[in-house]
């Protein structure tokens, strides 16, 4: 199996980089000690270092995760620097010629965020993507105070920005004088100290146990961007977050998969504001069940 490629080459980066500093030595601990490499998106990160704290306690496998955005670890994962790649976003068609396997392992709402004095009540969908591209450049336009609207958006390598163009913009442009943010607690940061700024992120980080400042999501199309509302479909932003490997999930990918999708972790992606996917119904299905 391919994956099984997939899983030599971290290992064999890991004993070099020992070779290099004795700083990495927990990676090989006493030789026994199985690695497994997680990177890709900066959604779908504390789902990842979660789930990686309780599989290494329960297996004592180490993992090792990163957010470098869904294109970083779908690049990862094809080329054999990672056993799964993290994403907020489908593969492209250039993606899926690489045999990657997908599982989806949460859903998720993208929220669109405003600073809390901003009084509009909220935008439909056809309003939204004007104001991406650059169409509606004031909050008078769609019934706020007369304000110029500061675009918030995210950078290219971005899952949430390749959902919410496909979701939003379809054929239209992004404004490219748009402020352009590497992940999602800068573009959270952003909103909350500028009165006209503009923004999206998941739903799980709309409100932040860690921030000292605080932002407001809009409905769009009259709906709210909350868990149950995704759950029901009725939100319009929404998507699955996945996890792919290089051809099916095998070893310790797979069991990593698994803890994933069991119920110990139900309740942990609950938290972070996401809804978890449904599990397979047997060990028979491994890697069948989102191809």
């Amino acid at each position: 199996m391919r994956s099984s490629r997939c899983h030599r080459l971290p290992l064999v980066g890991c004993m070099l980089a020992l070779a290099c500093s004795l700083v990495l030595s927990a990676c090989s601990g006493s030789g026994s000690a199985q690695t497994l490499t997680v990177a890709g998106s900066t959604t779908v990160l504390p789902i990842a270092e979660m789930a990686a704290e309780g599989y290494e306690q329960q297996t004592g496998t180490k993992v090792l995760v990163s957010g470098l955005g869904s294109s970083a670890g779908i690049e990862a994962a094809s080329n054999g620097t990672a056993d799964i790649a993290t994403s907020s976003r489908e593969l492209t068609e250039e993606e899926a010629s690489h045999e990657l396997v997908a599982t989806v392992i949460a859903h998720d709402g993208i929220a669109v965020i405003v600073n809390p004095d901003n009084p509009v009540s909220g935008l439909t969908t056809q309003q939204l993507r004007d104001i991406y591209a650059g169409k509606i450049t004031n909050w008078s336009e769609v019934g706020g105070p007369d304000l110029a609207i500061q675009v918030v958006n995210r950078d290219e390598a971005s899952g949430t920005r390749e959902a919410f163009r496909t979701i939003v913009m379809g054929d239209a442009s992004f404004d490219r004088s748009a402020a352009v943010l590497p992940g999602t607690g800068q573009v959270r940061d952003v909103v909350s100290r500028t009165p006209g700024a503009i923004g999206y992120i998941s739903i799980g980080f709309v409100e932040s146990d860690y921030a000292t400042t605080s932002v407001r999501s809009l409905p769009i199309d009259g709906v709210e961007a909350t868990e149950e509302n995704v759950e029901s479909g009725a939100y319009p932003i929404s998507r699955d977050l996945y996890f792919f490997t290089n051809g099916d999930p095998q070893g310790e990918a797979y069991g990593y998969i698994s803890y994933v999708l069991s119920d110990a972790m139900d309740q942990t992606i609950r938290d972070a504001g996401y809804i978890p996917a449904h599990k397979p119904a047997s060990d028979d299905t491994e890697g069948s069940d989102a191809r």
